[in-house]
């Protein structure tokens, strides 16, 4: 399984109204200096059904990636909450990989 799969493998079960970080999803693959590879995986991932949405930066913050405003629509209307400044409450939501 390549390190790519494995991030899939891990972001498919992040479940609905819950996120995970970069830097935790390397950690969870073995690579703790991984984080921006995670990213690297998630911007080549083909499948649709993958839910990158759910992963964000380590302070809570959505990536840019999706374009403004439109990652946080998509953790909200899950149910992930977020703080006044904009970042998810990973205290709240941050999955814990089981």
């Amino acid at each position: 399984m390549s390190y790519y799969d494995r991030v899939y493998a891990l972001v498919a079960r992040i479940p609905r109204g819950r996120v995970a970080t970069y830097g935790q999803l390397a950690l969870m693959t073995g690579s703790l200096r991984a984080s921006r590879a995670v990213g690297y995986a998630l911007r080549a991932a083909k499948d649709p059904a993958l839910p990158c949405h759910r992963v964000l930066r380590a302070d809570g913050t959505p990536s840019p990636a999706f374009g403004p405003g439109v990652q946080r629509a998509l953790l909200e209307a899950e149910g992930v909450p977020f703080t006044a400044d904009g970042r998810a409450d990973l205290g709240r939501c941050r999955w814990n990989g089981l």
